[in-house]
């Protein structure tokens, strides 16, 4: 198990959803993180999504659950900002995956935690899910790999 210094901000919700126990549900338009626990309930997050015009939505799996990774920022990024390095080391100040990233197949996207923990709740991201740090070491020692995440707008 792994701990985090803060205390999750994490809410036990009522959710009605199709969607089986122990599948994540990210609602892009609410900026929010569902773990469907079953029985109508859920444990919610707020987090941070896509900008408009990087936003996804469909299924995918966790693939793989890293704590503090270092970050190669994928091409797109590095298209946008040439000054990147190929990869930011673990711990880093400038490393925007925190102390926890899930990352999901079928593409370069993750759900992690940040170093901007302002930007939680916005449009913010190329994509990925960014959550605080406590909330993403929480969100790690419940799942495992292959859990099904869904995306919706």
């Amino acid at each position: 198990m792994v701990t985090g210094t803060v205390a999750s901000t994490s809410k036990l919700v009522r959710f009605e959803s199709a969607a089986a126990p122990g599948t994540i549900v990210v609602r892009t338009g609410e900026r929010r993180l569902y773990l469907v626990l079953g029985d109508g309930r859920a444990l919610r997050y707020v987090v941070g999504v896509g900008r408009a015009e990087t936003q996804w939505s469909g299924s995918s799996r966790i693939a793989g659950k890293f704590i503090r990774p270092h970050w190669a920022p994928p091409a797109e990024i590095r298209r946008d900002n040439p000054r990147l390095p190929a990869v930011i080391a673990s711990g880093s100040p400038s490393n925007p995956m925190g102390a926890a990233a899930l990352t999901l197949s079928g593409g370069s996207y993750a759900i992690h935690g940040t170093n901007k923990p302002a930007s939680i709740g916005g449009f913010v991201s190329y994509g990925c899910i960014r959550m605080h740090d406590a909330d993403i070491l929480d969100l790690y020692d419940r799942v495992s790999v292959g859990t099904r995440v869904v995306v919706t707008r």
